[in-house]
């Protein structure tokens, strides 16, 4: 491959990822455009007359053919405008304003979670190959990929909402708390800089049961990738020298063997960053959380095409921008990786 500056490849991976995004907005158009119902009845309701009905669809524009409809729609996303909700009677922009926040906290904190529990593991398994310990990991992880997230999510709220009563079985904070003061949306950042205590408590109880649901689908292929990344290095000719020159076994896993073993792993982070942001739906609707996931499925729910084209979209932007990033990261921790 020829090698390339970092300005250029961002540009290409930028205009590589404006043309996925475009696709995502055309198949996710179409699919909402051919469902079955009938969101105009859904919103006039017991008011519904064919002149009342004829009259909104000229006003949202559903009246004309659907390549009109989608040149309109591309328009006004070029400009910032995702359109309004039906449903709401808001603009889509202000209410993602209002939920992203919400999923952007429970996606963090579940990929943090993945994280801290997923690579221990992996160096755990690798420098222990098949005795027990390995063989339990395995099997861990491979509960985590096999288990899905709905089910689990079941789970935890029977278990530990209504058998034992620990956590709280929906919201972010508890209707006696005030929430903390607007900096990012995020509340437990928010609590934090506030020095607001109890609303950092709250917010934390709230928040472990899903963050928990959502990022224990992860764990088993962070878990995986760690350990088959670190089967690899622990291979290589170096690490032997290492260990023949006395180095202590830490100091071999951890600062050579670790340092080249976890690049794939950050790669694998911006993979499954947009698969939480994505998968978040149904761990939203378990558990009542307030984001973008939920409202979703509340359009879905009404047939209410706009916030769905912009869920999908501002979720195929972010998935795109999280791998752009993630590339360039990688070639910070292995200089050898060339951008081609």
């Amino acid at each position: 491959y020829m090698r390339l500056g970092i300005g250029s490849y961002i540009i290409r991976r930028v205009f590589a990822s404006v043309l996925v995004v475009i696709g995502v907005t055309i198949i996710t158009f179409l699919i909402s455009r051919v469902a079955p119902g009938d969101p105009i009845a859904l919103i006039l309701g017991p008011h519904y007359t064919v002149a009342k009905a004829e009259e909104l669809e000229y006003k949202l524009g559903l009246d004309k053919p659907l390549p009109i409809q989608y040149c309109t729609y591309l328009m006004s996303l070029a400009r910032g405008d995702f359109g309004t909700s039906m449903r709401t009677n808001r603009s889509i922009a202000e209410d993602f304003k209002d939920h992203f926040p919400a999923t952007l906290e429970l996606t963090l904190l579940a990929l943090s979670f993945s994280f801290i529990i997923g690579i221990p593991l992996g160096i755990i398994s690798s420098t222990r190959r098949n005795s027990l310990t390995d063989h339990f990991v395995r099997i861990f992880s491979l509960s985590g990929v096999s288990i899905p997230v709905f089910w689990l999510g079941l789970l935890m709220v029977l278990f530990f909402y209504l058998q034992l009563g620990w956590f709280p079985a929906g919201g972010r904070l508890s209707l006696s708390v005030t929430p903390p003061p607007s900096y990012t949306g995020l509340y437990i950042l928010d609590s934090l800089l506030a020095r607001d205590w109890s609303a950092l408590g709250s917010s934390l109880w709230h928040i472990l049961l899903p963050a928990f649901t959502l990022g224990f689908c992860i764990v088993g292929q962070v878990t995986r990738m760690t350990r088959a990344s670190m089967l690899e290095v622990l291979k290589q000719d170096y690490i032997t020298t290492s260990r023949a020159k006395g180095l202590r076994e830490s100091a071999v896993i951890y600062k050579h063997a670790l340092k080249n073993a976890i690049a794939p792993v950050i790669t694998l982070a911006g993979v499954l960053f947009g698969r939480l942001m994505a998968g978040a739906i149904l761990t939203e609707t378990i558990f009542s959380w307030p984001g973008i996931g939920l409202y979703a499925v509340n359009a879905v729910l009404h047939l209410d095409y706009q916030p769905i084209l912009g869920f999908t979209t501002i979720v195929a932007i972010i998935y795109t921008f999280i791998n752009i990033v993630v590339d360039v990261l990688y070639t910070c921790v292995n200089p050898k990786v060339r951008l081609g």
